[in-house]
């Protein structure tokens, strides 16, 4: 496909707030997980996530427009701003814009606050603004009305590969000259309601008496994913509303170039697990691959969708084997940083992006034990390397399967 440049990034992230913080923070190679005290964790096995801590909702939003909005509105709107900061010229130059957001579960704790009241206090009584905030839309909703986006406006839920689908979606939209630029957005939250269910799912890192709780990508030790929050938000353009802005004068910093998309499906996997066929991962990421006009031995690395669970761990190792044969690229787990649906995935797409925007490969958090089942070249310490085109995987509890690649340069 023809690519589609990133040229503005906004993040609200456990552990950091804007781009340039995020780009510290992976640098830094430090969790953002830790315990949590937002709700009581008593009877769980599980008490840890990544959580957005210090986030002022006023430091990006108007008083009187704060109130119409959830706390996930609150993060995609603080996380938009960011990004149209970032992108250095008024929102309004980059033409018609569309947008498509990634959320997992969307806004689990808003429809437990309504239902409460309208269980207390009847229908009549119960707030109107909590309903009209209850749906997944709502956030990106509040983003294209605060912006004035009057392209698509689409809201992909796809667990754990959500924001994934909204990129592809919204490229596809660029592609076909539909809207000029998109905003694809990623928002999760974590509340009580979500965290429990995982727990007694047992999807949840936990202690046990080999180990401590913690998020383990790839590690012999994994037994469970650590949950996070937060936003992210690419702006996306084609390359022709790039080369009218270079030559206006304008030099955006281009971050790098979203170039091939595959999708596929895992039908050995239940609805609230992951499949046990390599197969279909494998044929996403050749998908994705095909769709840049690469070859496989042209990626330079991957970064995996690895998240601490044994199932998916494994069969992303196998299929990446089968993908690259002999010559396996560097492989790089990053949601040891900030956990799983956190931002919707979007954070694991930028920290690829960063990766490219730097020549420089981030550790793997929380990676110490090798499992010798995997084979595969996990990257342990931050490393300079050159990079043109990176993979990024996403897998789906319930089957669903994005891969992307991610390029240096425009063709």
């Amino acid at each position: 496909m023809a690519r589609i440049v990133v040229s503005g990034i906004g993040v609200i992230a456990p552990g950091a707030t804007g781009i340039e913080a995020f780009r510290a923070m992976l640098a830094g190679g430090q969790t953002a997980i830790g315990e949590i005290d937002r709700f009581d964790t008593a009877g769980l096995t599980a008490h840890k996530a990544a959580l957005v801590r210090g986030f002022n909702a006023r430091d990006y939003i108007p008083p009187m427009k704060m109130r119409r909005m959830n706390a996930l509105s609150r993060f995609g709107v603080a996380a938009a701003r960011l990004a149209i900061d970032d992108l250095g010229i008024p929102v309004a130059e980059l033409g018609q814009t569309g947008l498509a957001l990634g959320t997992a579960f969307g806004p689990v704790q808003t429809s437990v606050d309504y239902m409460r009241e309208y269980v207390e206090k009847g229908a009549a009584l119960a707030p109107p603004q909590l309903f009209a905030e209850s749906v997944a839309n709502a956030p990106g909703s509040h983003i294209a009305i605060e912006w004035g986006f009057r392209g698509f406006n689409v809201t992909m839920t796809e667990r754990e590969s959500s924001f994934l689908a909204a990129a592809m979606a919204a490229s596809s939209q660029i592609l076909k000259g539909t809207v000029r630029a998109a905003a694809i957005v990623g928002v999760e939250e974590v509340n009580e309601m979500l965290f429990s269910v995982l727990d007694r799912l047992g999807a949840l890192a936990h202690a046990s008496d080999a180990t401590d709780e913690a998020c383990r990508p790839f590690d012999a030790r994994r037994n469970g994913l650590v949950i996070g929050e937060g936003s992210a938000m690419l702006i996306a353009e084609s390359l022709q509303s790039l080369e009218r802005r270079l030559s206006s004068g304008v030099v955006p910093h281009v971050y790098g170039y979203l170039a091939g998309f595959g999708i596929a499906r895992d039908t050995t996997a239940s609805t609230s697990d992951w499949g046990r066929d390599p197969d279909a991962l494998s044929a996403a990421m050749r998908a994705a691959i095909e769709d840049a006009e690469l070859r496989p031995d042209e990626i330079d690395a991957i970064y995996a969708s690895a998240n601490s669970t044994r199932r998916a761990d494994a069969v992303e190792a196998m299929a990446i084997r089968k993908s690259f044969g002999d010559r396996i690229p560097p492989v790089v787990a990053v949601k040891g940083y900030f956990g799983e649906y956190a931002a919707a995935g979007a954070l694991q797409v930028i920290a690829a992006l960063l990766a490219i925007d730097e020549q420089m490969l981030h550790a793997s958090c929380g990676f110490e034990k090798s499992d010798r089942a995997m084979s595969i070249d996990i990257v342990r310490e931050r490393r300079p390397a050159p990079l043109r085109n990176v993979l990024v995987n996403s897998l789906s509890a319930g089957g669903g399967i994005v891969c992307a690649v991610v390029s240096k340069e425009a063709a």
